[in-house]
């Protein structure tokens, strides 16, 4: 079924941001970019979803294989303990010295369901044949792995923490017969996201499929 997603403001890159626009999306693909109104008159038949904010390409975690297997995804049953963040350093490795598998497995499907939840739709590796289960999750979430370079820093679950703007975080363009990988954000414009962050998205397609949605 073809689903119009509909925003405030639309940034696509690459492209002039569209005011008051929309995105349909057929299958996994999109169909089209532009202005709500023209959008809507060529699929009369398609569903709307209206979204506050910001609507933009899904954004591509630099950090992915650290927060995987570099870190510790806390159970919500554990957040009086441990808190809601990823655990890393010297904190992970207390937790891993008693961690068995299934744990370890529950820390990395928290993991990436977190990252859907700050509008990641692609990761960077790499994830070796000698982690079969760390694959498997992977490949399950369906988020889109890519090459590149690993970023620098603590690892953090939002992708605009290492400084960049849009176009350097987005997985890549918004383009008519691309894969719907999309992000929404609570935020009136860019700079407002890159000042409050990942943590503000309401909402990501992967590959036309609504995965995550905030309210």
């Amino acid at each position: 079924m073809l689903t119009i997603h509909a925003a405030p403001l639309v940034l696509p890159v690459g492209a002039a941001a569209v005011a008051e626009g929309a995105v349909a999306v057929d299958g996994d693909r999109i169909a089209a970019i532009g202005p709500y109104e023209d959008v809507v008159a060529a699929h009369p038949a398609a569903r709307v979803r209206r979204w506050p904010g910001l609507l933009t390409p899904g954004l591509r975690q630099d950090r992915a294989r650290e927060l995987l297997t570099r870190c510790y995804h806390p159970d919500p049953r554990e957040a009086d303990e441990l808190g809601e963040l990823p655990l890393w350093g010297q904190a992970f490795e207390r937790i891993t010295a008693t961690m068995d598998t299934a744990r370890r497995a529950g820390s990395v499907r928290r993991g990436l369901q977190r990252m859907l939840r700050h509008g990641t739709t692609h990761v960077v590796g790499p994830f070796g044949v000698d982690e079969p289960g760390l694959r498997t999750a992977l490949s399950r979430s369906g988020l889109v792995q890519v090459p590149g370079r690993p970023g620098d820093g603590p690892p953090d679950l939002d992708p605009f923490a290492g400084g960049g703007d849009l176009a350097a975080t987005a997985h890549g363009p918004l383009t008519v017969g691309g894969r719907a990988d999309l992000a929404v954000f609570d935020v009136a414009d860019e700079a407002a996201l890159r000042a409050g962050g990942a943590r503000l998205c309401v909402a990501t397609v992967l590959a036309g499929r609504l995965v995550h949605r905030a309210r």
